[in-house]
């Protein structure tokens, strides 16, 4: 990664992370600790690797983004405003009534997010079916998904890794945003999925661990699981909770719970 790349991502990830905090203030609600965390996996593949047309959300050789965890919906809305798909001002309309922006994402009303999620589980498996599609259809476009750890307690998921591996689906990445925070505490104290390598592993799957915060280490994975073929990939990203605001990271309380004004305040000059 040259320079000015590593500088024009860098600059992207503090951008969508202002994003998440004030809009997540202004809604009094929504997730910030999970989508900040994301961030950095969010700016590399929305300012570097999908290909898109934001002035044609619904072409059909775009790559496909399925956010499995939806309640991380203020990491997508920021990376889509940032990309143009609508105005950035709209962003603090965030789970207001009658807005665009609700709490998980919907595919009817908001151009650019391909599936509604936010019952955790199912994401993986519409990102199957979007792989699958494109493989019968002759399509070179790749899909991604971004799964949670403790979304990983679902078995919806492994059925879908299994199905994935089965039908040899290597024009599919998914990353686990491996934070080791749910809602409920510790990701290992409240349902243990570990050890997550060496399940994915058993279920086929090509396998990679990286830093979630390194730019270079999550550009490199999406390379190598490009080159991976007869089975998917998935690039399991260790990262901190909160990233980028000192007193929300690795704060599990920091999951659900929306920051006050002068936090907002704080966090905004600390992401400066």
């Amino acid at each position: 990664m040259n320079a000015e790349l590593r500088q024009q991502l860098e600059a992207k990830a503090r951008e969508i992370r202002k994003s998440i905090v004030r809009m997540t203030g202004a809604a009094g609600s929504g997730h910030p600790g999970g989508s900040l965390s994301a961030a950095d996996i969010v700016t590399v593949l929305y300012f570097h690797e999908l290909r898109l047309k934001p002035e044609e959300p619904d072409w059909d050789g775009r790559d496909r983004f399925v956010l499995s965890k939806g309640h991380a919906a203020p990491v997508l809305y920021a990376a889509l405003a940032e990309k143009g798909y609508f105005p950035k001002e709209e962003l603090l309309t965030l789970r207001k009534l009658g807005s665009r922006l609700q709490g998980h994402p919907d595919l009817k009303s908001l151009p650019g997010v391909e599936m509604s999620t936010g019952s955790l589980g199912q994401g993986l498996a519409v990102a199957n079916g979007m792989a699958l599609a494109g493989k019968l259809d002759n399509k070179d476009y790749r899909v991604y998904a971004l799964l949670g750890d403790g979304e990983c307690q679902e078995g919806m998921v492994w059925e879908a890794a299994m199905a994935a591996a089965h039908y040899r689906l290597d024009n599919l990445a998914a990353f686990v945003d491996h934070n080791g925070l749910q809602i409920d505490g510790p990701v290992t104290e409240v349902m243990s999925p570990e050890p997550l390598t060496d399940k994915w592993k058993a279920f086929g799957w090509h396998v990679l661990s990286i830093d979630g915060h390194d730019l270079k280490q999550i550009l490199s994975a999406i390379e190598e699981a490009k080159k991976t073929k007869g089975r998917p990939t998935v690039i399991i990203a260790k990262t901190v909770k909160g990233k980028g605001v000192s007193f929300m990271e690795d704060q599990v309380g920091w999951h659900g719970v929306a920051p006050k004004p002068e936090q907002v305040t704080q966090a905004l000059a600390e992401l400066e």
